[in-house]
Formats: C-alpha cells, structure tokens, sequence
C-alpha cells in the first residue's frame, strides 16, 4: 500500500507538471524523448565497448576524459551563437551531429575512432546544452526557473525510462542487443528535433552597442557563480558513484540497498523539484536555497560516515534517511543555479552565460570521481565530514554572493515575477 501510494503520489506530481499545449509542453516533451534515449546509452555504453568494441576500461575511461576536456570548449561559444542567431536552429544542428556521431558508435572497432567519435558527440552536447539554456530562458517567460524545474522533473522521468529499458539488453548481453540501445538513442536526438519544429524560432535580441564581445567571461560576480555551482554539483556523484561503492565497500547493507538508495533519490526528486523549483525564483531566493542546500549536505554527509559503525538493519536506515536528506537538498540546490543562473544573466546573453554555467559544472564534473575517491574512500569517515563541510561553506557563500552580483546588475525595466 505504502508503494502504491508513492507511485500515485509522484503520477499525479508528473501530471500536475504538464503544462498546457505550446512552446513548454512541447519543449517539455522534446526534452523528454531526449532523456530516454540517453537512459537507454549511458546505463549500458561501457559494457558495449568493453564486452563488444573489446576496449579495455582504462582505454575507455581516458578516451572519454579526452573527450569531456574537449566538449568543455564549445559551451560558451555555442551559447554566444544561439544568442546571435536564435537558439533553436544551433540545437537543431546539435542534435543532428549527435544522431550522427551515436550511430557512428555501431562502428567502433579501435580506440582511436572511439576517442574521435565520442570527442564529436561532447562537443555536440556541450554546444546543445547551452544553447538548450538559451531556449528555456527564452520559452520560460518570466519565470524560466520555474520553467526549468517543471522540465527538471520530466528529465528526471526520462532517465529512469531509459535506464529501466537498457537492463533488458545489459540482460541479453549481445552485440545485436547494445546495438538496439545505441540506435535507439540517434533516433531519440531525431525525435528530440522533430518536437522542436513546434517550438517558435525565437529571434535574437538586441545587444548593448557597448558591451564586450564575452561579456559572460568578464562578469566577475557571475563567473564565481559559475564556478560555485561548478563545485557544488559535486553533490550529484555522491548519490550515483560515491555511495555506491561506499555501501559495497564500506558498510554491512546488503547490495540492493545501492538499488533502493537510487530509487529514493529519484522519488524525491521528482516529488519536490516542481514544488520547491516554483518557490525559488530569484536571485535572491537562489542564494538563500543554496546556503539551505549547503546545511541540508552537511548533516546527508556524516549519516552516510555511521553506516560503516552499524549492523546491517540500522546501515539500511541510516542510509535511507541520509540519502532523503541529500536528496531535498539536490533539489535545493539544482533549484539555486537555475534562479542565479537564469536571474542573472541578461535576456541577450542568456546562451552565453549558460555556456559559461555548463563550463563550470562540467569542469566539476570530470574532475569529481577522482576528488570523491581521494577524499572519501581514502580518508574514511573523516573525509565524509570534511566533504559535508565544504558544501556548507559553499552553500554559506551563496547570499553574499547574490548580493555582489545584484549590485552590479544594469538597471532592469521590469523585475521578474517573484514566486
């Protein structure tokens, strides 16, 4: 009865998030097909070239580190191009190199061709990303950060669809299988597109005649923004890779507790990125959600430190009730970069600036598994506490930095609407 209600619960929330037919519902629905399609690829991608390709996994591990120093590039570029030329026409474009380079993969057979290929595919998405940004901003109205948490939601879904799908052919365990999975996910950037063709072709907005060229790099206040964001999406591997291995390693749980701590953090997720992401809209509201999301870490990481002090039964409740907490503070803190991200950035430059976000969370994100491994698999139980501080004081950071950027904002005519 319990699971019952959680699925009504979080069907009703998914429906309630449904906007009505348009730019977002469509927008919405492209992002959705999207998600699955790379549900489908990344749950199963590493055991494609490995058990099929006959890569090894050092081979595959530093080919796509290769590639997601490259991708880091083409972010800001390609989010300056969206705000010059309109921001659909450059994820159209995107997401036709994706469904090229994806099914390019089925023919992978050296580490060479793998590198270059999926160096193509990371560029692609980077570029996609941004200029994805642009377009939110753009189909969100004045209230993008709401928008974008709606959207979050449905991603969310997406990914679950794709993975639940992909354990059919990890499963079967064959190249026709893993075959399917890759096919399928080129098909869902064709999909992907075709939705767009309902979003309208937003033209570019006028640019200051005075304003430099990157003004995204030169924004101080918005670039350490960037950057902190960049360092708290640190959070997002702890509950994918980090406690994974902890659990297995570390704790007396038995193995499908790391399944059931996914599970939640999917469910709280989805339950409360709507309702907390329609709260948090502006800058200023985005700052005090990531000092929030900063405490809420703080007390997620020494919970997750006791699991390993614990018999079996008490390490599985630990384990829940930590990875709750952490997870209403994802929500927090994702819901904090899109208020500051959105809200700060002028409506010109929207894709610029969001090229510049992306820079900064996907820096964190390559280098996240080897500080996580270092920190907290290295030092035990102290680098938990260690790591649960570095969020609060990042978190801590979060009003006066608002504050800063604020002050040097140009005088806007009209405020955004405040939730």
């Amino acid at each position: 009865m319990i699971e019952l209600s959680l699925a009504q619960r979080m069907t009703g929330r998914i429906t309630d998030a449904l906007p009505p037919r348009g730019p977002q519902r469509s927008l919405l629905l492209s992002s959705f097909v999207n998600r699955v399609g790379n549900g489908l690829f990344n749950t199963a991608s590493v055991l494609y070239f490995t058990r099929v390709v006959h890569l090894s996994a050092a081979q595959v591990g530093l080919g796509l580190t290769i590639a997601g120093v490259v991708g880091l590039f083409a972010g800001i570029p390609a989010g300056d191009l969206a705000d010059r030329r309109g921001p659909r026409g450059v994820m159209m474009l995107t997401l036709a190199v994706q469904a090229l380079t994806m099914t390019a993969f089925v023919f992978v057979h050296a580490w060479g061709a793998f590198t270059l290929i999926a160096s193509l595919d990371l560029l692609a998405a980077s570029a996609n990303n941004a200029a994805r940004g642009a377009l939110i901003a753009r189909v969100g109205g004045d209230r993008p950060a709401a928008f974008r948490a709606r959207l979050r939601t449905f991603v969310n879904v997406g990914v679950v669809c794709g993975t639940l799908g992909a354990a059919f052919a990890v499963q079967i365990d064959s190249r026709a299988a893993y075959t399917a999975l890759i096919l399928a996910n080129a098909a869902s950037y064709v999909g992907c597109g075709l939705l767009l063709l309902r979003v309208p072709n937003y033209q570019a907005l006028p640019r200051p005649k005075r304003e430099s060229r990157w003004a995204a790099l030169a924004d101080r206040p918005f670039a350490l923004f960037a950057l902190l964001d960049g360092a708290m999406g640190l959070q997002y591997p702890v509950a994918s890779l980090l406690l994974p291995i902890w659990i297995a390693a570390h704790t007396h749980a038995p193995r499908w507790t790391v399944a059931a701590v996914y599970a939640v953090n999917s469910a709280v997720c989805a339950l409360f990125q709507l309702r907390i992401g329609s709260a948090v809209e502006t800058p200023r509201q985005g700052g005090r959600a990531l000092r929030l999301a900063g405490l809420l870490f703080l007390l997620s990481c020494p919970l997750m430190a006791l699991t390993a002090d614990v018999p079996p039964w008490a390490a599985i409740v630990l384990l829940l009730v930590a990875i709750t907490v952490h997870s209403v503070g994802e929500v927090w803190q994702s819901s904090a970069g899109f208020a500051l991200g959105f809200g700060l950035a002028p409506e010109h430059a929207q894709g610029q600036y969001q090229g510049l976000v992306g820079l900064g969370f996907d820096t964190g994100q390559a280098l996240a598994p080897a500080l996580l491994a270092t920190v907290c698999l290295g030092l035990g139980q102290l680098g938990w506490l260690l790591l649960g501080v570095f969020f609060a004081v990042l978190g801590l950071l979060g009003p006066p930095l608002t504050a800063w950027a604020e002050r040097t904002r140009p005088p806007a005519p009209a405020a955004s609407t405040s939730g």
